[in-house]
């Protein structure tokens, strides 16, 4: 139902700022923790995720910390390998999984494709209820002892230590049917909610790579759970799976979890991939080059992640000829993803750039998520991860896809949407500021590790030899550098909710159907049914000195009879 205010309006005119929006329209706790409104759900998972995001930082600080000297410096040996294992389950499983689909996924989706809602509001609600029950099993495991096996849970050590494994393990289990309830309900609300015009190919690209991310989520994440439904049968029951004195195969297990856990990579990356393509088309102020070859590239990459997880097997005594398949099909997948940055590049040429802050996290992401694609190519070939296997080689260029790619595509999407989910506008000043400290911080944290890696530096390791101290001094200060970079992103944007100017409707030049709402919205997104157009078509804006905002030269284009009239 549409407001007074919003009905006297002629036909797509967003509503006043702060009269009737999304945050106001409901008061109190109640209004939601049971909200069916995917703004709100998209809200509190935001909060909910950027504080695993926070726990899961301030383990790696202290990780970081500790491997400042060779030898004990602020925790045992056993405290270290606990923490790393925190570490590493709190960002796979809390934050950077479901980071982009469950907050930004879930508040623009439906407003792309000018809905007001997605298509199962109830199960999106239950999604994040799911996600919160599993985030309290995973986090009581600090409380329960702790794990100490690393988050891949290998066996056949996880099922014979005294570590809470259950906890963690039944925590990811549940995490994991969060993760299927959303993906089914994007691919829902695409398949049946799209508006008059928006084909298959004039879908936006976010649209895309959430709908290739969502096949993903619910072809794979079940194998993941039944493997560790079966890591804990094993270690209650004593039904020998996995564990070989049990008459068990720990290769099966690695099997089972690297089928799931490569495809989640990709989970993690393509939602990122798709932020740039919105993010390079618009601070370029130009059409997105080959259109076309990134949607499908996105529907290639989701096809190809199910047939490369043997990589990560190479050394753990599978057959050559698995190794050679495996290889080749890890060097297809590098492709796709080439096509996508060719084309981002291609839409950058001779393009109007503006280096906003939302664009200086995508120019980032473009040399990061390049230094991390490529080293992968080191792994994929037998010859060279025969060497680098298990070394601090991995582990950086792990960090160079997962944060260089993910991380800063989050980073970037959450300050392209932040006037649209909180009609305020930051500092770009300090967002400059703070996208140059976490550029540098981060640089100087992983590319060390390249180094050690190549060196022989094993991850996981406690303890090192002298020859590699400098290069553990080097990226420990580089990580308390990203620290001070992610307070300083903490600080604008927690001050723009409360001092930050009031934010246009559309104050970047976006031609895509969200764009066309108030900032933030109102409840039931538009006051206006909407018709798709081209969503890169930039030519169809212009810049309005009243609002400081765009605004469309024709707004008929976009917009039909007032909502419910048809």
């Amino acid at each position: 139902m549409v407001d007074a205010t919003a009905a006297a309006a002629p036909a797509g005119t967003p509503a006043p700022h702060g009269h009737d929006n999304y945050l106001t329209a409901g008061r109190g706790v109640l209004s939601w923790i049971f909200t069916l409104d995917h703004k709100r759900i998209g809200v509190m998972y935001l909060v909910a995720i950027l504080t695993s995001f926070f726990l899961g930082g301030v383990f790696a600080l202290l990780l970081r910390t500790e491997l400042l000297t060779p030898g004990p410096t602020i925790m045992s040996a056993d405290a270290y390998n606990k923490m790393f294992t925190l570490h590493g389950a709190v960002m796979i499983f809390l934050f950077i999984i479901p980071g982009i689909p469950a907050t930004l996924g879930n508040f623009v989706l439906p407003l792309m494709l000018g809905a007001k809602d997605v298509a199962l509001p109830r199960l999106n609600l239950a999604s994040f209820w799911l996600w919160m029950f599993g985030a309290i099993f995973a986090v009581a495991s600090i409380v329960m002892g702790a794990v100490d096996t690393g988050w891949t849970f290998y066996t056949p050590y996880s099922t014979t230590t005294g570590t809470a494994v259950i906890s963690m393990t039944l925590g990811a289990f549940i995490l994991g049917f969060s993760s299927i309830f959303t993906g089914l309900n994007f691919i829902v609300t695409i398949h049946k909610m799209r508006p008059e015009g928006m084909t298959w190919f004039r879908m936006p690209l976010f649209l895309w790579g959430l709908y290739s991310t969502a096949i993903i989520q619910v072809l794979a994440t079940p194998v993941l759970g039944i493997t560790l439904l079966l890591l804990v049968a094993e270690r209650t029951l004593g039904v020998g799976i996995f564990d070989p004195a049990l008459g068990g195969d720990p290769v099966l297990y690695q099997h089972f979890f690297w089928f799931y856990s490569h495809p989640a990579v990709y989970i993690m990356i393509l939602p990122a991939m798709a932020i740039m393509s919105e993010l390079i088309s618009v601070f370029s102020h130009k059409h997105i080059f080959g259109y076309r070859f990134i949607a499908w590239s996105s529907i290639a990459i989701a096809v190809l992640s199910f047939l490369v997880w043997g990589h990560h097997m190479f050394t753990s005594g599978q057959s050559g000829l698995a190794n050679m398949v495996f290889s080749a099909l890890t060097f297809s997948v590098a492709i796709p993803s080439a096509v996508k940055v060719f084309n981002w590049l291609a839409t950058m040429y001779k393009g109007s750039i503006s280096l906003d802050t939302p664009m200086l996290y995508a120019l980032s992401f473009l040399f990061l998520f390049s230094i991390g694609g490529l080293t992968g190519l080191f792994l994929g070939s037998l010859a060279t991860d025969i060497h680098l296997h298990d070394t601090y080689f991995v582990v950086a260029h792990f960090h160079y896809v997962m944060f260089g790619g993910t991380v800063i595509a989050f980073l970037g999407g959450l300050h392209y949407w932040w006037p649209k989910l909180f009609g305020r506008m930051y500092s770009e000043r300090w967002g400059r500021i703070g996208a140059l400290l976490i550029f540098v911080g981060f640089n100087l944290t992983f590319f060390t590790q390249f180094v050690m890696g190549s060196h022989g530096m094993p991850r996981r390791y406690y303890n090192y030899l002298e020859q590699f101290k400098p290069y553990h001094q080097a990226s420990t200060w580089g990580s308390y550098l990203l620290g001070v970079g992610f307070m300083v992103v903490a600080g604008y944007l927690l001050h723009s909710l409360f001092r930050g100017a009031k934010a246009p409707a559309n104050p970047w030049g976006g031609a895509t159907l969200e764009w066309e709402t108030s900032s933030p919205p109102p409840p039931h997104n538009f006051a206006c049914e909407m018709r798709a157009g081209d969503p890169y078509d930039l030519e169809s804006l212009r810049f309005d000195p009243d609002t400081g905002g765009y605004v469309r030269k024709d707004p008929s284009s976009v917009r039909l009879a007032p909502a419910g009239a048809r």
